[in-house]
């Protein structure tokens, strides 16, 4: 029990070490950004007619004169104590924006994440077990086609043949439109999350499906599997027995480093059905150099992602030793 705290204790520095470094970089890639703030979020006529005095309070407000390494420092100051500072075009606390436009995008992620897992393993364990045969090919096929498209361009088809054609979803948003909030119910909200969620999902598919396929051929073509099958053992029972257990950890583990995947497909699944999301937000942050809410938004998405691998290599380390040896040596 002690190795494994110690191995713990280990993947969590790494995890916080990892955080500063993305938080570092991405302020050095949002101050080499050539957006002007003010330009950005006001029109080039109306900053025409402001006077420097009122210029002046906005540059001061938006931070355009301040030296970056100070931001940064102030921000990491605030940010240990619990203050990701002000969202400059919400006019709302970093936390709050964040918490309402993840709530939205956490029902999508999870069912895309938990879609993409489920069908994903089955369809590899399939392809693996017929190996060569028609389904194999045809399962591989889609595969590697789905695993080469853009996640855009399957969100404009979906979007485009679902919802415009045949009219069974949504076009867009996360609630409908010109409905009260009060009275959006859980199966509104559900009814415009799904093919979104579903569009997510597709990508995320192909990899679980690709590798649980090889880790499966792998599982067969060995000695003991070779063993089993001379000892007369159906298809069935070498699964159960063998095949199983050597190929739930390897996907389990891949299926938490797809968190990354998840989060990347969502700013574009987001931005096409103008889903209001965190992806959304940071595309939206982005243009408009609101840093304070685009370092909030890496830093917390980065921290969701490096979870799922702390996860990951935690189950790694509790169900085989040798990860954690490997790790101490």
């Amino acid at each position: 029990m002690n190795k494994l705290m110690v191995y713990m204790f280990k993947n969590f520095i790494r995890m916080l070490l990892l955080l500063l470094f993305v938080s570092i970089t991405a302020f050095i890639l949002v101050s080499l950004s050539p957006i002007d703030p003010l330009q950005a979020n006001i029109s080039q006529t109306a900053l025409g007619s402001l006077s420097q005095e009122q210029i002046d309070k906005l540059e001061m407000y938006w931070g355009v004169n301040e030296a970056p390494i100070e931001r940064y420092l102030a921000w990491v100051r605030a940010f240990l104590h619990g203050d990701m500072g002000t969202s400059l075009l919400y006019r709302q606390s970093v936390a709050s924006v964040i918490m309402q436009k993840l709530s939205n995008s956490l029902m999508l992620m999870v069912f895309a994440w938990i879609i993409s897992g489920g069908i994903g393993f089955f369809l590899g364990i399939l392809s693996g077990m017929n190996r060569g045969k028609i389904i194999d090919k045809l399962i591989k096929g889609y595969a590697l086609l789905t695993a080469s498209a853009p996640t855009f361009w399957l969100a404009l088809l979906f979007l485009l043949v679902f919802s415009v054609w045949l009219g069974l979803f949504p076009i867009g948003l996360s609630v409908p439109i010109g409905m009260d909030a009060a009275s959006v119910s859980l199966s509104d909200r559900l009814q415009h999350a799904i093919l979104p969620a579903v569009t997510l999902s597709i990508t995320g598919i192909s990899n679980i499906v690709l590798h649980t396929r090889e880790k499966m051929i792998d599982v067969l073509e060995s000695e003991y599997v070779l063993f089993a099958v001379a000892r007369g053992e159906k298809r069935w029972e070498i699964f159960r027995h063998h095949g199983l257990r050597n190929i739930l950890l390897p996907a389990i583990t891949l299926q938490f480093a797809s968190i990354s995947e998840i989060f990347g497909g969502s700013i574009l699944v987001e931005q096409v059905f103008s889903y209001p999301g965190l992806g959304q937000a940071v595309v939206t942050a982005g243009l408009g150099g609101d840093i304070p809410l685009l370092l909030g938004i890496t830093v917390i998405s980065a921290a969701i992602v490096f979870a799922g691998n702390f996860i990951a290599d935690i189950l790694y380390g509790i169900v085989d030793p040798r990860i954690r040896k490997g790790a101490r040596s």
